[in-house]
């Protein structure tokens, strides 16, 4: 089940100051480095035969509209398989160099202000054109002169100080990016989840907000062979850049509107990559044959958003409310059936991001544990009690059988304190619709994770990223606005030390606990089952090459690529 697909990332979400031991080095891979020239995975032997066919199964809530622009609503369907980033960032190693893809490497100048990107060469579009340093210039401009695009929000300097993209040129086989302010912490976005479009296509479509892309060009090791509502086919791409890639030959993408069939069609042997919730997963899934393997890495959390800027959860005393009241142990073990941990009020996820932690003050919050004694108080100085309750509607995705789950334990608790919870199922398009525009009272969401908790805390409270309520937002969907947050992400950004980092955190995780403007309930994990019944060199806890869900960009990509067919051989 999709979780994280990046409806709208905040403004200078990126790669954390780069100190070692918080984040990748940020002159690793610099032009004349190791990866200079190396291709973007280990390389296979060229003796494997090409062959096989992945079938993934994920409930997506939503049959397919069979449009791919990567640079709109579509990243899910078309980044990592048609379109490819400048490098790849990989949150599970945070200490890792950055692969290389489009670009073969990178450095910066000696404030950080300008990062420039040494660009493939012998790259070809998948209708034949060279790709070039032109075409990534084009794409982030395009980006500038329309904004809606920039999801990234590359181009505006946070509210609490910081960077944004002043200018970028290409010269020869060279990009170069020139910033406002030191900007590190936008690496990850610039360099690993920014899609590159071609520009003799691209710059012909008009206005690219309304480009549907329904035949898609791209560098990828995959093009669209056909698509309808039930299905995606991509087969591989003959012209791939990449020596004896992808050895894999056929993607089939069907489209899921509930859990059920998608789970059914894993533990059959139908499909071979799941990224899905699935109840009682080892005897439903896992028993059913050896070949079965499922690893779930925690990375970002699943919280209830409470809209501070209107409603009955604009009022702190609610708030605080439903965070005593929730014993999140218990929504995990029942609603996700022990399969996703339970989180806690600072917004930081464990053990992932453990060196980020405040445990200090989450134990000495009253938040670490249910509190229903502190919780009814904090409900009566909102005016509300069980003899005066308070309604309120949690809005949710139709299909997400397990967050459906986890809402019902939350109403039953929550009614324990004279708060009658309403759970509202959405479609897909409704729900994200609702969530950008502020449409909602509470809504339970999983934003993208990164590789810090500075990503996921910056996108869901930053106020940059806020709009008026009906206007679609860039994230902080519930409208939060602190000035002495922002200004601690400013802080985080312009960090030249690990303690530095840990200092801003430290300040959103207070505020985190004092304000509650998220209720984290559980943390979110990669859901991924995968087959090893043909396919093989599948991410796992060994070898945590990616983030392992199908439905994780541009990480599909890079696991893509290191599989092949045994039967095939």
């Amino acid at each position: 089940m999709r979780r994280t697909k990046i409806l709208a990332a905040g403004a200078a979400i990126g790669l954390a100051a780069a100190v070692a031991g918080c984040s990748s080095t940020k002159h690793t891979g610099a032009s004349g480095g190791s990866n200079a020239s190396g291709n973007a995975v280990p390389a296979l032997s060229a003796n494997l035969k090409a062959g096989g066919t992945v079938t993934i199964a994920n409930e997506t809530g939503a049959t397919w509209n069979c449009q791919f622009n990567p640079l709109t609503t579509n990243q899910q369907e078309a980044n990592g398989y048609l379109y490819e980033s400048l490098l790849y960032v990989n949150p599970l190693q945070s200490t890792a160099a950055p692969t290389p893809m489009l670009a073969t490497g990178y450095s910066w100048n000696s404030t950080d202000t300008q990062l420039t990107f040494d660009i493939r060469p012998g790259v070809k579009w998948s209708d034949g054109t060279a790709f070039s340093a032109q075409d990534v210039a084009y794409t982030f401009n395009l980006v500038k002169q329309y904004s809606s695009l920039d999801t990234f929000a590359l181009w505006t300097a946070p509210a609490g100080g910081g960077a944004g993209l002043t200018g970028v040129t290409a010269s020869g086989d060279k990009v170069t990016m020139t910033f406002s302010a030191n900007a590190s912490v936008f690496f990850y976005d610039v360099a690993n989840m920014m899609p590159i479009v071609p520009e003799h296509i691209w710059s012909k479509v008009g206005n690219p907000t309304n480009y549907t892309d329904t035949k898609p060009v791209g560098t990828g090791p995959f093009v669209v062979s056909s698509c309808s509502a039930d299905n995606i086919k991509y087969t591989a791409n003959k012209t791939y850049w990449m020596p004896n890639e992808p050895h894999v030959q056929t993607i089939d993408y069907p489209a899921y509107l509930s859990n059920d069939p998608a789970n059914n069609d894993l533990a059959s042997g139908k499909a071979n990559w799941g990224g899905q919730y699935i109840p009682s997963v080892n005897s439903f899934y896992v028993s059913k044959s050896t070949n079965n393997h499922i690893w779930s890495p925690p990375v970002a959390n699943v919280s209830l958003i409470p809209n501070t800027a209107q409603g009955p959860t604009a009022n702190l005393g609610v708030r605080q409310a439903i965070a005593y009241a929730l014993d999140r142990a218990q929504i995990a073990s029942i609603g996700e059936q022990g399969e996703e941990p339970a989180a806690n009020q600072t917004g930081v996820v464990t053990p992932t991001f453990n060196a980020f932690l405040n445990s200090s003050a989450l134990s000495s919050s009253g938040y670490a544990s249910q509190n229903l004694t502190k919780a009814a108080a904090a409900l009566k100085t909102a005016g509300y009690s069980p003899s005066h309750p308070l309604s309120l509607t949690v809005k949710t995705v139709t299909g997400y059988t397990d967050w459906d789950a986890d809402l019902q334990v939350i109403k039953q608790e929550l009614a324990g304190i004279g708060i009658d919870v309403t759970v509202l199922d959405e479609a897909d398009n409704t729900f994200t619709s609702d969530l950008q525009n502020g449409n909602f009272q509470v809504i339970m969401y999983g934003p993208p994770a990164g590789p810090t908790p500075y990503y996921e805390l910056h996108l869901m409270l930053d106020s940059a990223n806020d709009q008026a309520i009906g206007t679609a937002a860039q994230g902080d969907y519930g409208r939060y606005k602190n000035s002495a947050v922002d200004a601690a992400f400013g802080q985080y950004a312009a960090a030249t030390s690990a303690s530095a980092q840990q200092a801003a955190l430290e300040q959103v995780e207070t505020y985190m606990i004092n304000d509650v403007p998220l209720i984290p309930v559980v943390e979110s994990v990669d859901w991924y089952q995968y087959s090893t019944a043909d396919l093989e060199g599948w991410p796992s806890a060994a070898d945590a090459y990616a983030q392992p869900s199908p439905w994780t960009y541009p990480d599909v990509e890079q696991v893509l690529l290191r599989l092949y067919s045994k039967s095939a051989q």
